[in-house]
């Protein structure tokens, strides 16, 4: 299953039923699961740490040195998760000692010419549509779908559940269950055709809406928000997990409704 004309370090650990194709090159420390097809042209450097039944499309590099002038040569790592499509032109760089390693989940879609930075971490059923920049440090949650050309700012946090307009420039944390658009980025509704998609009952979605109408439509900023929505509603799985987000958002969240309210 490996093309003669492919070079596989004879170190590099391979699993079973793995295709490489014609002028892929794989480095010594690199290990790839079963099932999973390398398509010609990739390179996979190491420090390269790839699950099963992958698909990895012409001209991708995984687990390049970061782009991070602190770099000093550690040993790190570059994770890609089970079910994982990368399609072309995708470069994914490794960790630094940040963090030490970057990370891709499982059942992952990320498409053609998009990088991934240093020291990322994306959760399970990501889509990163073509042509997005994430910097490095960068936290994205579950199922989150980043509209093709945006970009993240170094040290970004979204959260799970997540739609993110196309273009859109990420400069502050988007919390969990939303959508975002426009210039500058602002709340654009919660992302309800997804929540539905994934079995969100409608009183879950109707407590998310409410959560966010006291958060981007009232007359409380961000902070007055909070404190009312953990004294008023009752403690909830999505509740707790949004106003945590916020507790623990350093750079702020993203605006509400293109008012410039932070």
């Amino acid at each position: 299953m490996i093309h003669q004309l492919a070079a596989v370090d004879r170190r590099a650990k391979i699993g079973k039923d793995v295709t490489i194709e014609p002028f892929t090159t794989i480095a010594a420390d690199v290990e790839i699961g079963e099932g999973t097809w390398i398509g010609p042209n990739v390179t996979i450097m190491d420090g390269a740490r790839i699950g099963k039944n992958c698909r990895i499309f012409p001209g991708t590099v995984i687990s390049a040195i970061p782009q991070d002038l602190k770099f000093d040569g550690e040993q790190t790592l570059t994770i890609i998760g089970d079910n994982t499509t990368i399609r072309e032109c995708v470069t994914v760089n490794r960790g630094t000692k940040a963090l030490g390693y970057t990370k891709v989940g499982n059942d992952c879609l990320i498409m053609a010419t998009s990088h991934i930075a240093h020291d990322c971490v994306l959760g399970n059923h990501v889509i990163i549509v073509n042509g997005c920049g994430i910097a490095g440090h960068v936290e994205i949650g579950d199922f989150t779908v980043m509209g093709g050309l945006s970009a993240v700012h170094q040290f970004g946090k979204i959260g799970k559940h997540v739609m993110i307009s196309g273009g859109t420039l990420v400069r502050k944390d988007i919390p969990p269950y939303v959508k975002v658009a426009r210039e500058p980025m602002s709340y654009a509704g919660i992302n309800s055709v997804g929540l539905r998609r994934r079995g969100f009952s409608n009183d879950r979605i109707f407590e998310i809406q409410k959560i966010y109408k006291y958060l981007f439509q009232s007359k409380m900023n961000v902070s007055q928000a909070t404190r009312f929505i953990e004294n008023e509603m009752p403690p909830t799985e999505e509740r707790d997990e949004i106003l945590e987000f916020i507790k623990n958002s350093p750079r702020g969240i993203v605006k509400g409704y293109g008012t410039g309210k932070e």
